[in-house]
């Protein structure tokens, strides 16, 4: 697991998040978010990673879905997209989520904990 995975205890800022780039990937930080519990960590090589950490605190599978974050991008952006997001069950059967409340609570909080554009 890697050591860069960050949950945040307050609002992060563009600068703040330099600490992730080239650590692995030079533009774009993983992200997993708890929808129930509104918390996100940040960084890892894979979705799983920071998913494993957020499993750790408290969270449950069932919450966590994962994207990916371009903070340096013109203008910055969020994926919706992750192995960790496939699951049938809940009819969300790609990569990318699907399901509008859940893509709508994942950008609101994403938005909540780190302020790009």
């Amino acid at each position: 697991m890697d050591s860069q995975i960050l949950i945040p205890t307050s609002r992060l800022k563009v600068t703040d998040l330099e600490r992730f780039k080239n650590a692995p990937f030079e533009n774009m930080i993983k992200f997993t978010v708890d929808v129930r519990l509104r918390k996100i960590a940040l960084g890892g090589e894979m979705h799983a990673d920071s998913e494993e950490v957020l499993l750790s605190t408290g969270s449950s599978r069932v919450d966590i879905w994962g994207g990916n974050l371009w903070p340096w991008a013109q203008p910055p952006r969020i994926e919706y997209i992750s192995l960790i997001n496939i699951r049938p069950a809940v009819e969300n059967h790609g990569l990318e989520i699907q399901l509008e409340s859940v893509r709508n609570a994942v950008h609101a909080i994403v938005h909540a904990w780190v302020e790009i554009a």
